[in-house]
């Protein structure tokens, strides 16, 4: 039985994996903070239907030493890489966190893998946010990366650091670029959970309006299985490569409000508040992804489009007992 250890498994997209790897007859561990087994119910939600089938270790990223001794405990045939600290302010403190726990995580488990496990396969899960302000448009493996947020800067690091394991140690190290993608699972941190979320509330008179910032911003969506597929198909691919992971397609934050709000049978905009605080730092040209390389060599597509995307997020709000703490 091939063994996979998934960092991030609570989050949306290693619950996904989690789920596949599992139905492929997989044995999955996965590292977790400790305070999440301490209460499962609020940090374990989304891999709840499946903790007796996985083996959780706690730990968190910043634990370089934990890291170590997890791959050496597991001995893993995968690793997925996919937890991170995601950048939320400009504060130093959260920057350096940022960019401390991001890199030093990836350089942990690349130098375990190297000493215990060097037959070991190793996803690291890069973003499209290493494109930061693109002079061109769509992106694909050859764009030169400009980041422009230290969260960019840490995936870049660490993407760099997988391709000189590759190249320099003989690593089966691969990257996946991936851009946006949504889901039932999405945090409600994100644009596209919060028009989801508020968009029902107001269809069921508990909330009259919706703040947000620029709507004519545009985004590369897509569905976080079919992003999963994709990190797989990258990771069991004969050789190790990098690849550009998107739908080649972009729509504005408008688009998805008036999508949501029509599903519900509302019109977005006698809801609206435009909030400048929302506002992101102007972007010379929209991150759109080109997945022909996927395509071609690991017969990957999308396969939900953005309608289908949103009637699954707006219908699985509606099954949710309306919880107002979030």
């Amino acid at each position: 039985m091939p063994v996979a250890l998934i960092t991030g498994i609570s989050g949306q997209d290693g619950s996904y994996l989690a789920e596949s790897l599992l139905d492929s007859g997989f044995e999955v561990h996965g590292t977790v903070r400790r305070s999440s087994l301490e209460i499962p119910d609020a940090k374990l939600s989304r891999i709840s239907g499946i903790l007796d089938k996985l083996t959780l270790h706690p730990c968190s990223l910043d634990s370089l030493t934990g890291l170590f001794e997890i791959v050496r405990l597991v001995r893993p045939d995968y690793l997925y890489h996919l937890g991170a600290q995601s950048f939320v302010s400009y504060g130093f403190e959260d920057e350096y966190a940022t960019l401390d726990t991001n890199l030093g995580s990836t350089h942990a488990l690349l130098s375990a893998v190297l000493k215990f496990v060097p037959e070991c396969r190793f996803y690291f899960a890069a973003s499209s946010e290493m494109f930061g302000h693109s002079e061109t448009t769509p992106q694909n493996e050859s764009t030169p990366f400009n980041p422009r947020s230290v969260y960019g800067i840490s995936k870049l690091a660490g993407f760099h650091l997988s391709k000189a394991f590759r190249e320099n140690e003989g690593i089966f190290s691969c990257s996946g670029i991936l851009y946006n993608h949504e889901s039932p699972r999405r945090g409600k941190e994100y644009v596209t959970r919060k028009i989801i979320t508020q968009a029902v509330a107001i269809h069921r008179g508990l909330s009259k309006e919706i703040r947000l910032g620029n709507i004519d911003a545009r985004r590369d969506w897509g569905h976080a299985m079919d992003y999963v597929d994709a990190m797989r198909r990258i990771n069991e691919a004969s050789d190790p490569d990098d690849f550009i992971v998107a739908s080649g397609q972009t729509h504005t934050v408008r688009e998805f409000c008036e999508k949501t709000f029509a599903r519900l049978d509302l019109n977005f905009e006698d809801y609206l508040t435009v909030d400048p605080r929302f506002y992101r730092a102007s972007e010379k040209t929209p991150l759109c992804g080109d997945p022909t390389k996927a395509k071609r060599e690991l017969g990957w597509s999308i396969s939900r489009d953005l309608d289908s995307i949103i009637e699954e997020m707006v219908q699985k709000e509606l099954e949710n007992s309306f919880d107002p703490t979030g």
